[in-house]
């Protein structure tokens, strides 16, 4: 790799480089002498590249790393000075970070199986604690204390994202490689700190994995009972997906979808009476919020019962404080806001927020809302903005599907024998099909479904979805289905790759497109018998429009999510200090500006919250960006992969597009589609939809 000229001097880089709990220990003088101790012993090494690397060494160099003459010694004797010894070094890098990592994976994986997933018996006391065990979070520690890390930073430095995504241009896949393995030790941060921010996100996503919500135990104002079989539904997956399914033609839609809107504000409220969250045994009103013991009383004669005690955003600020933490060893990017978008998403948070208000207050949202507004019959309310009616089975009961779910898929394992099948109905030859689907297991989950990727190539990919004791309903499935959309980019993207340091997607939206791309065709990959063909060759013009008009308002709708996301993580650096209620007042107030600029005028109702009721937002720190992103890249995706001719096609071309690695955002759409991500495709298709 070159880099084609030293636009900084070494002091500069140096500078630049330098964390604030750490004054610079190595001088100009020792590190120029570094670098001409280098480039004496290799004639042909590049003087950028050795400068480089060596200023980043310093930068990352500690007391306990020694003295000026240990950096000295390292930096003279560690330089893998011809392309032999440097693909050497590589090798040896991706085998220890492979190895390590999987290691650890299958140790915290195993560790997290009573928590997780169901069949484990109950968890204990230790059980919950252990979960939020990191066995990885003192590598990079332990990496930078037997100087592993400081040899990989001098053969191996770091390229901004402006730098990779100008210079990444004319870049090989073995250059490519070699700058993602620049970005594995590039800050040094305690693994203590490392440890205190997993255990914080275990402890929230253990805390959304038990908030369920009985459904049979609800009571309208006049004590009747909408759903008759016993149902729990965690919040907010499995609450948004029951709404939804009322769009179809089954008893007490209306009525059950109004329901369900009053129990999500209460939970964003924090209103919700906490004896009712995982409880059968008590029959709640969530529109007087009155809680009741016995199921032959009349409800509204009853008191209400303490509220959850802010316990939602508590777990939220605990995240906070631990990241918090982790700024003060990244001075380059000090805070968990800088870091999301810059270095994981690897979009700028201003371009991101840029593009999401574009789409939420483009004409073409406002002309299908009127669509969705003259199918109802109605105006439109809050919870319209999960309409579900352009989706081809949404005229399909819900109970036909699940039947037909259950019968398939009695427990988890049914999946799994299912899977080779399932990608063959997308097109992947058998061959193909059987070899993905062999590093995928599925197993029942507690909560409300995820893909735990396989970081290593002895391990699998885990697929985890819930599955009831009659079997997998029809929500179950299609979740499922959207997980293992994720497993099969994650099993692509790591055996199928010609570099490990290459191994997965740019950031967590393009691996979100590849859930969506299975997820839309659910009924296609499940189909044999009920007649539903869900496969765009078969469309029908209306269905064409539908489809459009579906995905543009699924984006409306997951847009101002993670604007509220967004701006609840601003807020929180602005307000350091902030207590528990007093962000819940904050997130209201944002949920409720980000409504009633965009949302209010179309679908009614001033000052809704409704848009903070995502769980990500609790357990996931600033992950819900990625949703719209993935979407985004989804449609383009479906636009290039549209022109493939048949099926066997459509599955080699996404092979192609996802056997490409973590490129960043830019580059990997220009290699995958030949453009970049925009929101234009999208709108254009719409117009065109509304025209026709």
């Amino acid at each position: 790799m070159k880099y084609p000229t030293l636009f900084m001097s070494i002091a500069v880089i140096l500078t630049a480089c330098q964390t604030k709990t750490q004054t610079a220990m190595i001088s100009d003088t020792t590190l120029q002498q570094a670098v001409s101790n280098v480039l004496a012993a290799h004639s042909e090494a590049d003087s950028c590249t050795v400068a480089r690397g060596a200023a980043q060494v310093a930068a990352l160099w500690r007391e306990s790393d020694g003295t000026e003459e240990d950096y000295l010694t390292l930096i003279t004797n560690s330089y893998a000075g011809t392309d032999e010894a440097k693909k050497q070094l590589y090798d040896r890098m991706a085998f220890i970070l492979e190895q390590c990592g999987q290691s650890a994976d299958m140790l915290n994986n195993t560790l997290q199986e009573p928590t997780t997933l169901l069949g484990k018996g109950n968890p204990t006391q230790v059980d919950w604690i252990i979960s939020g065990y990191s066995p990885m979070a003192h590598f990079a520690e332990d990496m930078f204390a037997n100087k592993i890390a400081h040899i990989c930073v001098l053969n191996f430095p770091h390229y901004t994202l402006e730098e990779k995504n100008t210079l990444g241009k004319e870049w090989t896949r073995q250059e490519w490689a070699y700058a993602r393995l620049g970005d594995v030790f590039s800050s040094r941060v305690p693994g203590n700190v490392v440890a205190n921010y997993s255990q914080a996100l275990s402890e929230a996503e253990n805390y959304i994995a038990g908030y369920n919500i009985m459904m049979h135990c609800l009571r309208n104002e006049q004590g009747e009972q909408l759903w008759t079989e016993p149902m729990a539904l965690l919040s907010h997956w499995n609450l948004r997906d029951e709404l939804k399914s009322n769009y179809a033609d089954v008893p007490n839609a209306r009525e059950k979808q109004e329901m369900i809107y009053q129990v999500m504000l209460r939970i964003i409220r924090q209103e919700i009476p906490a004896v009712v969250v995982n409880n059968d045994k008590l029959l709640w009103c969530p529109t007087t919020n009155l809680v009741s013991g016995d199921p032959d009383s009349d409800i509204k004669l009853k008191v209400d019962i303490s509220r959850e005690p802010d316990t939602r955003y508590q777990q939220i600020i605990n995240i906070f404080h631990a990241l918090q933490s982790i700024d003060t060893y990244r001075p380059d990017a000090p805070s968990h806001v800088l870091r999301t978008f810059n270095e994981d998403l690897q979009i700028p948070f201003e371009e991101i927020e840029a593009l999401f208000t574009q789409l939420i207050q483009s004409d073409e949202v406002k002309q299908v809302a009127a669509i969705i507004r003259e199918r109802l019959g109605r105006d439109l309310r809050p919870y319209d903005i999960w309409y579900d009616g352009f989706k081809s089975r949404s005229s399909i009961s819900e109970d036909v599907l699940t039947a037909e779910t259950q019968k398939r898929y009695p427990d988890a394992k049914a999946f799994e024998k299912d899977m080779p099948r399932m990608l063959m109905e997308l097109g992947f030859a058998p061959e193909k099909a059987k070899e993905l689907a062999s590093h995928i297991v599925v197993e029942a989950a507690r909560g409300s479904g995820h893909a735990r990727p396989c970081v290593g190539r002895e391990q699998p990919a885990r697929l985890r979805t819930r599955v009831g004791v009659k079997g997998m309903d029809y929500k179950g499935y299609n979740i499922a289905v959207h997980e293992f959309g994720h497993n099969v980019e994650e099993v692509i993207s790591l055996y199928d790759m010609d570099y490990y340091t290459l191994a997965g997607i740019p950031n967590t939206g393009f691996t979100e497109a590849s859930a969506f791309l299975f997820q839309e065709r659910d009924l296609e990959i499940m189909n044999y018998d009920l007649g539903i063909k869900n496969s765009t060759a078969d469309h029908s013009k209306l269905l064409i429009q539908n489809s459009k008009f579906d995905m543009l308002w699924g984006m409306y709708e997951i847009m101002g999510v993670s604007l509220v996301d967004m701006r609840m993580w601003q807020w929180l650096y602005d307000n350091p200090k902030a207590t528990a209620a007093e962000l819940r007042e904050a997130v209201i107030a944002i949920a409720s500006d980000v409504w009633n600029h965009y949302y209010a005028p179309i679908l009614g109702e001033k000052d809704s919250p409704l848009l903070a009721i995502y769980s990500h937002m609790v357990g996931y720190a600033l992950y819900l960006p990625a949703y719209p992103i993935g979407n985004l890249v989804q449609y383009q995706l479906e636009e290039h992969l549209s022109q493939c001719a048949t099926q066997e096609e459509w599955a080699k071309e996404y092979t192609r597009i996802y056997q490409q690695g973590c490129l960043t955002p830019d580059a990997w759409m220009r290699g995958a589609v030949g453009n970049a991500m925009s929101v234009e495709p999208i709108l254009r298709a719409v117009k065109q939809a509304l025209n026709d």
